[in-house]
């Protein structure tokens, strides 16, 4: 996997309310490009934060359909991985450079 591609794979963190929910259990929540495999995740989160990843678990969100004053319009669909980190790792997002 090049460098180019592993900037590409993630596109930021997920802040929401499940996803503090889940770092309660080493689990970390990032937006990824929509063709990204589980297997190019976990080698751009190790290589990019410096942990060992566990596992990746993936989630695709459809956008919601909403009525706007000109029709219907239609939510981005988004990709959400969940990687769980190894015992006793962190990653500090406010950390990184």
């Amino acid at each position: 996997m090049n460098e180019e591609r592993i900037y590409k794979v993630l596109l930021g963190p997920h802040i929401s309310e499940k996803a503090s929910m889940a770092a309660e259990h080493n689990q970390v929540c990032f937006k990824v490009a929509p063709g990204a495999t589980k297997l190019e995740i976990k080698k751009a989160v190790e290589k990019l934060f410096s942990v060992n990843v566990e596992g990746v678990q993936t989630v695709n969100i459809k956008g919601k359909t909403k009525f706007t004053k000109n029709g219907l319009g239609k939510r981005k669909d988004i990709r959400k991985a969940f990687v769980t980190l190894a015992e006793g790792q962190d990653i500090d997002f406010m950390d990184v450079e």
